[in-house]
């Protein structure tokens, strides 16, 4: 066993000494694990442990049990020793639910022959066909008679919400961190929100078995990130364990053990829940479920006191909120990877209530004889906004469609908002149309998606930023941190597009597989659109992750108006071959033959800046002359499918979007003076 330990006096040196220092405590040394730091008052020491001491587990006490720092209204009185309770945090696509999928199969919680679902806390319908995590979910693993109550949470940036809410139930987390690519933005958000909160941190890296893997270089910058954001010195000493949740194989060193056992022991080490056996019953609801047979049901984590079916409780959103009764029809908790049922759930574990009909996400379950409500649930605030509103298109009311009202279509909203907490709905000068509000164009497409798959028709408008009011009056929008992966020989095209976008290039970092990580701060507003342009330009091979930075003054210099125009059509009735085929000299289709379009209706993208009208449902003239060369659909080239995604990109402020269950639809805003206002245009 060697150990090295660097001492300097911490006040005078900066951040960048105490990088050096641990490289240096490497480079004297290649057996020595992660160089960490332990600190006080008077100076930091730098020292690192043999590669056999592993992860650490004599933190502490500090740090070790801080994990309820931010519940003020809980006394230190006493730690339950057979409950842990952490959330899994990270970047998008760096593997949280495969590898709680192996933490489930490796748990020992299931017989030989019962058959674990991939990926099976992504149970939503949306959640399986995109590949990610939309909302927080809860299950529980036993292991050495420790029940661990495990939170998967979205890695991606608008679902942040999902998050910041669930990091309320849970004493410690466990940050994944891709062993190639390293830190993210969505991993400094997180991260961030995690030490704020006092949270114990669990740092694993994951997917070390890719080909152009770089844990050690993922370790240093991730020691970098901790060193920026900590809020203690005690929070830049992490554990540090390495995995492949897909080969459900950990261990202390990236050579992996045969399982996950290091990685289930440095959990079992983990922050104990601190409770006060004494003090009256406290639980804040996290979580909203529902189910048909007993209603709706409110998941929370209990800081003191228990819950009991059949006891009559009270229930309210903070200290001026209305105290409101109800009766527990029911209690459960998590076991085992399933929900069961139990007659009474306590201190410092996780439960579901029902009985609360009205129950709202920050409400406190209390005691009708002491109420001691927590402060409500805050998340960041929304930084894009769009309407949604009646159909009012020529073909309103033809689809399969059964909710189609202002009123179903307001009610569906109100009922999103009472679940997510980063969503907000607000009235408009119309009574048809209501103004929503989400952390980017994905969040709200995900609302618009499920919306569309229960069964409603409306119409939305194009997204557009939330602007804020300076302190002296300026107008401030938001800005957002981006990281594009790309090909190296694409790299000059993605810059090329970032930069007419008015974004500043903050860093490059060239990895070893041939590919670059580009980094970017640039306003939420010349975000808008860029994917789809990205993925353009990088023939399919840009990876474009983005999180919300800050809001800085609007920028003036950048130009919202579209680069080119769209085809638009002029009269109704049914597409026809022959007017498809001279559209599509005029620029590039979104519709195929014999599909229904009206005036006003978006039918492809002009090559030229500017709306140009087009008559798609021309029929070429009978005559009695055989054409010499006739022409078939198959001449027609490069029609156009757009997704979800694609439509809320294209469109603009002039133009709307149709939602139905079966179709989408792009129109423009103004159905009437289109071929008017076009001819216009022509003339300037």
């Amino acid at each position: 066993m060697c150990t090295l330990v660097v001492v300097f006096n911490m006040w005078k040196a900066p951040r960048v000494v105490l990088q050096i220092a641990c490289q240096s405590a490497r480079s004297l040394c290649p057996l020595l694990h992660r160089p960490w730091l332990i600190s006080n008052s008077r100076g930091v020491f730098v020292s690192s442990g043999s590669v056999c001491q592993g992860v650490r587990v004599g933190l502490s006490s500090t740090s070790t049990n801080a994990g309820h720092a931010h519940n003020s209204s809980v006394t230190e009185t006493h730690f339950v020793d057979n409950i842990r309770n952490i959330a899994v945090i990270a970047h998008v696509d760096h593997g949280k639910t495969t590898l709680v999928d192996g933490l489930l199969k490796q748990s020992g919680n299931y017989g030989e022959n019962e058959e674990v679902a991939e990926r099976v806390m992504d149970s939503g319908d949306i959640e399986k066909e995109r590949g990610i995590t939309i909302l927080a979910k809860n299950t529980a693993i036993e292991r050495d008679g420790i029940k661990v109550n495990v939170l998967d949470t979205p890695g991606h940036a608008d679902f942040g919400g999902e998050v910041e809410r669930i990091l309320n139930m849970v004493d410690g987390v466990l940050l994944l961190v891709d062993a190639q690519e390293g830190p993210m933005p969505q991993t400094r958000f997180v991260l961030k929100k995690a030490l704020g909160l006092g949270l114990q941190v669990l740092v694993c890296i994951n997917k070390v078995d890719k080909p152009a893997a770089r844990p050690d270089w993922v370790v240093d910058t991730t020691f970098d990130l901790f060193a920026e954001l900590a809020v203690s010195d005690e929070q830049l000493d992490f554990p540090t364990v390495y995995a492949s949740g897909k080969l459900g194989r950990a261990g202390l060193t990236p050579q992996l053990d045969d399982d996950l056992s290091c990685l289930f022991d440095a959990i079992l080490d983990m922050p104990k829940p601190r409770v006060d056996p004494t003090a009256p019953l406290v639980c804040q609801i996290s979580n909203l479920g529902y189910d048909s047979f007993s209603g709706r049901s409110a998941i929370g984590r209990i800081m003191s006191g228990s819950v009991r079916k059949g006891q009559e409780l009270g229930v309210q959103m903070g200290d001026g909120g209305k105290l409101r009764k109800f009766r527990v029809s029911k209690v459960h908790v998590f076991s085992k990877g399933k929900d069961i049922e139990v007659d009474e759930a306590f201190a410092g574990d996780i439960c579901t209530v029902y009985g609360i009909a009205d129950a709202r996400i920050g409400d406190t379950v209390v005691d009708l004889g002491d109420p001691r409500p927590l402060r409500p649930l805050e998340v960041e605030p929304p930084t894009v906004k769009m309407t949604f509103g009646v159909n009012t298109s020529p073909f309103a009311g033809q689809s399969d469609a059964k909710l189609l009202t202002s009123a179903v279509i307001k009610e569906r909203l109100l009922k999103e908002t009472l679940t997510n907490l980063a969503i907000r709905v607000d009235k408009t000068d119309s009574a048809d149309e209501m103004l929503v509000s989400g952390r980017g164009t994905l969040q709200l497409g995900i609302l618009i998606e499920e919306m569309r798959r229960e069964g409603y028709e409306f119409q939305v408008s194009a997204p557009t930023v939330v602007l804020k009011e300076g302190a002296n009056g300026e107008r401030l929008e938001p800005v957002e941190k981006v990281t594009i992966e790309v090909p190296e020989e694409y790299q000059s095209s993605v810059i090329d597009l970032m930069n007419k976008a008015k974004g500043e290039m903050l860093n490059m970092e060239f990895n070893a597989n041939g590919t670059s990580n580009i980094s970017f701060k640039i306003t939420t507003r010349g975000l808008i659109g860029m994917r789809n342009k990205i993925l353009t330009a990088t023939r399919g091979h840009g990876v474009m992750s983005t999180a919300f930075d800050t809001y800085e003054r609007y920028n003036t210099s950048l130009n919202d108006v579209k680069e080119f125009g769209s085809l638009v059509g002029s009269d109704e009735g049914v597409a026809k071959t022959y007017a498809l085929l001279s559209a599509q000299n005029r620029g590039e289709l979104f519709v195929h033959p014999a599909e229904k379009v009206y005036k006003g209706m978006i039918v492809g993208l002009h090559q030229r800046a500017g709306d140009l009208p087009v008559n798609v449902c021309r029929a070429k003239q009978q005559s009695n002359v055989r054409s010499a060369a006739p022409k078939d659909v198959g001449n027609i080239q490069g029609i156009k499918s757009l997704s979800l995604d694609d439509c809320l990109e294209y469109i603009d402020s002039s133009e709307m979007l149709e939602v139905t269950p079966s179709e989408l639809r792009l129109r423009k805003r103004d159905l009437v003076n289109i071929k008017q206002k076009t001819m216009k245009d022509k003339k300037k």
